[in-house]
């Protein structure tokens, strides 16, 4: 039952960062940043958010910015929500979107990727040609 809330107190913590946001004056978060992940501590101590930036040469300082931006997100979440303690946030970089594209561009290369059963070798896929 524990884990059920704390899975719902990480998707509202989620939502509410996510409107937060854009009121960060801090210059260095800018462009499209989103709030892929929440994960929060059972004892809601400790909530480590993994961001998302669409320049992903940018990453590492919407990070920074987030950081220092930290107390005031920490003091409007709190503000947001009902909880004894507002958890501590720490903010990391995501990049499971750029390991799923790798993922399905290999997927989707025939030198990578084979038949699973040789007898279907003939069949030929859309846009594939044949040789």
């Amino acid at each position: 039952m524990a884990s059920n809330r704390i899975g719902r107190i990480n998707e509202e913590i989620q939502r509410e960062l996510a409107a937060l946001l854009p009121t960060v004056k801090d210059p260095r978060v800018h462009g499209l940043v989103s709030v892929t992940a929440v994960e929060a501590t059972p004892d809601l101590r400790y909530a480590k958010i993994y961001i998302s930036v669409l320049d992903k040469g940018d990453a590492a300082e919407v990070v920074k910015g987030l950081k220092s931006a930290g107390g005031y997100l920490r003091r409007e979440l709190g503000r947001a929500l009902s909880l004894r303690h507002t958890p501590e946030l720490q903010f990391a970089a995501d990049d499971s979107i750029d390991k799923g594209a790798h993922i399905l561009q290999m997927l989707r290369d025939p030198e990578v990727v084979k038949p699973a059963n040789p007898a279907n070798a003939h069949i030929v896929l859309d846009g594939e040609e044949e040789e």
